[in-house]
């Protein structure tokens, strides 16, 4: 009975010198608010906008669920009459929408 007893001390000393010695990876930094959010229209350059304006055409569509990408939904937001992307009318489209 000792003997087991000795045994089970030793296997929960080495068991705490073991958890301290392991090194926890550093958490990774958080984004900065600016890069973690989304472009609004407005900060697109003039540029870009007009490849936008390029690739894409109203045709009605007005749901986040028929939008291909978040730039395309941006276009509608800004181009398009009659929407329904931006709820919350903050001008970020599709917010909720999890494929972007």
């Amino acid at each position: 009975m000792l003997n087991k007893l000795l045994v089970l001390v030793v296997l929960i000393g080495c068991w705490q010198w073991w958890q301290r010695t392991q090194t926890v990876a550093p958490m990774p930094e958080p984004l900065p608010v600016s890069e973690s959010l989304p472009m609004p229209v407005e900060a697109v350059p003039a540029e870009t906008q007009l490849q936008l304006n390029q690739s894409f055409q109203c045709d009605g569509r007005q749901h986040c669920s028929q939008m291909r990408s978040r730039a395309e939904a941006e276009f509608f937001v800004a181009n398009c009459p009659n929407t329904k992307l931006d709820g919350d009318r903050d001008g970020i489209p599709c917010e909720n929408d999890t494929r972007w």
